[in-house]
C-alpha cells in the first residue's frame, strides 16, 4: 500500500483522506435496498446482516438519469453530471447529428479520484462488469508503473499487462470467462476483487457489477436470493481481508408491465410523429446500451430534440396530461433540477411514473431477450439505494447523502475504532 497516509487529494472541489486501511467501494448495479433487506430475512446473507447490526447502513439517492454511467461515473468523480457530463449511457451529439454511446473516455469532462490518487502515488485497481464503463472508470490511469490494474469480466480474456495494467486474468482469478448475460459475470467481479486484494493490495478499489439478476427477479425471489447469497460470501471475504468496504448501487430497480407481464410502455416517437408530423422531433433514450436483453432499451427516462420552431411550453402542458408521465421538463428546467449538462440534454426531460417506460416507436425495439416480465429503472422511483459500510461513520444522520459521496463517507468519515 501506499504510505503517503497523512496527506490528501482534491478532486473536483472535494477533498479525501488518503486511506490507512484499503478502500474497497462497490457498485451493485440496480440493487433497490430491497434485494438486501429481504435475502437478509430469508438468511440467505449473514455478513450483510453482520454489517447492519456494527457498521453503517442508510439509504442514499442515485443521480437522474437513474442510469448506469451517469451515476457509476458521479460515484467516481464525487460529483453530479453537470460537472462530468455523463449524463447517460447514449446520446443525441447535435454537433455531428449522430446517437452514440457516451462510452468513450472523451466524454468525461472531470477527473476521477482513482485517477488523481493514482496521479499521488497510490495503488488503485478498478473491475467492471460490463466493458462499456471501462474505458470511462479509467481515465487517468497509467498502466506503466504497475501501480494500476482496470479490466471489466466481459472481456477479461483480452486484458494486457500494456492495456490493462494485468494479464492472464482467468487465471488470476480462476474462473472461467462468464457469459454476459449471467449472474457470474458479477461474481467474477467478485472474486476478482478478492484475489487483487490479496495480491496486488490496492489503496483504493472499485467493483462494478451488473444488474442482470436485478432486471429478471424482483427482491426475495429464489433468483434474487441466490445471487445475494453469493454477494454476501464475498462481502464476508472482503471484511475477513480488514479492508474498509463501502457499498451502494448505481440506481433502484421496478416491475414496469401490466397485470399480463407485458411492458407497460409509451412509445414517444409514435406520439411525437402523430402530434407533430413525421421527423419534427427526435426522441432519445438515455438507457440504450448493448444489452438488449437486460431492458430492450425501455426506461423511465427520455429527452426530446424540437425543431427551433416548435411550441415546447404546449407540447410541455400535453405530456404532463399523458397517462405515465411524472415530470416533462425544459432543458433548463430539467438542467437545474438534477444537475445535468446542457449541450447533452434535449428540449424536453420525460421522467416516467413508477411502472411506466419510454419507448421511441414500437417498431424500433427488439423485445426478443425479455424472457420475465420488464423490469427497468432511470425515473425517480428508482432513485433510493443503499449505503453501507463495514465500519461506523460520522455522517451527519440529517446530512443529505448520494450515493457518490460513498468515497468522501469511505475514507472521511470512518470512525477509526474495528468492529466487533
Amino acid at each position: 500500500m501506499s504510505t503517503l497516509h497523512d496527506s490528501a487529494v482534491t478532486v473536483n472541489e472535494r477533498e479525501y483522506r488518503f486511506p490507512n486501511a484499503p478502500v474497497v467501494v462497490i457498485c451493485l448495479d440496480g440493487s433497490e435496498p430491497a434485494y438486501i433487506e429481504e435475502a437478509i430475512k430469508a438468511g440467505c446473507a449473514p455478513h450483510l446482516a453482520k454489517l447492519l447490526r456494527t457498521g453503517t447502513s442508510r439509504i442514499a439517492q442515485c443521480v437522474i438519469p437513474s442510469f448506469t454511467n451517469p451515476n457509476n461515473l458521479s460515484i467516481l468523480t464525487g460529483r453530479p453530471p453537470s460537472v462530468h457530463g455523463i449524463a447517460g449511457n447514449y446520446f443525441y451529439d447535435p454537433a455531428s447529428g449522430e446517437e452514440v454511446m457516451m462510452n468513450d473516455a472523451r466524454f468525461l469532462r472531470a477527473p476521477t479520484i482513482f485517477g488523481a490518487f493514482h496521479a499521488a502515488g497510490a495503488k488503485v485497481a478498478v473491475v467492471t462488469a460490463k466493458d462499456k464503463l471501462r474505458t470511462l472508470l479509467a481515465k487517468g490511469l497509467d498502466f506503466a508503473e504497475g501501480r494500476a490494474i482496470a479490466f471489466s469480466a466481459e472481456k477479461a480474456d483480452q486484458a494486457t499487462l500494456a492495456g490493462n495494467g494485468i494479464g492472464n486474468v482467468l487465471s488470476f482469478v480462476g474462473m472461467p470467462l462468464p457469459d454476459v448475460y449471467s449472474a457470474d459475470l458479477s461474481e467474477f467481479v467478485f472474486a476478482a476483487g478478492v484475489k487483487l486484494l490479496e495480491t496486488f493490495q490496492p489503496d483504493l478499489m472499485y467493483l462494478s457489477t451488473t444488474d442482470y439478476v436485478q432486471h429478471k427477479a424482483a427482491p426475495g425471489t429464489p433468483k434474487a436470493n441466490d445471487f445475494y447469497a453469493m454477494f454476501d460470501r464475498y462481502v464476508g471475504q472482503l471484511d475477513a481481508a480488514g479492508c474498509v468496504l463501502a457499498i451502494t448501487a448505481d440506481h433502484g430497480m421496478n416491475g414496469k408491465h401490466g397485470a399480463s407481464g407485458e411492458p407497460d410502455v409509451l412509445y414517444l416517437q409514435d406520439l411525437f410523429d402523430a402530434w407533430l408530423g413525421a421527423h419534427q422531433a427526435r426522441v432519445i433514450l438515455p438507457i440504450t446500451d448493448p444489452y438488449v436483453a437486460h431492458h430492450g432499451a425501455l426506461g423511465s427516462f427520455a429527452t426530446i430534440y424540437l425543431h427551433e420552431d416548435a411550441d415546447a411550453a404546449a407540447l410541455l402542458k400535453r405530456l404532463r396530461k399523458t397517462e405515465g408521465i411524472e415530470l416533462a421538463l425544459s432543458r433548463g428546467d430539467a438542467c437545474k433540477r438534477f444537475e445535468l449538462p446542457p449541450d447533452r440534454i434535449g428540449d424536453i426531460v420525460v421522467i416516467g411514473t413508477r411502472g411506466k417506460v419510454f419507448g421511441t416507436s414500437a417498431a424500433r425495439h427488439d423485445l426478443s431477450g425479455l424472457t420475465e416480465p420488464l423490469r427497468s429503472h432511470g425515473g425517480l422511483s428508482e432513485q433510493n439505494v443503499p449505503l453501507l459500510v463495514n465500519r461506523t461513520t460520522s455522517w451527519p444522520a440529517k446530512r443529505e447523502l448520494r450515493n457518490f459521496d460513498i468515497f468522501d463517507v469511505a475514507l472521511n468519515h470512518v470512525v477509526l475504532t474495528a468492529i466487533a
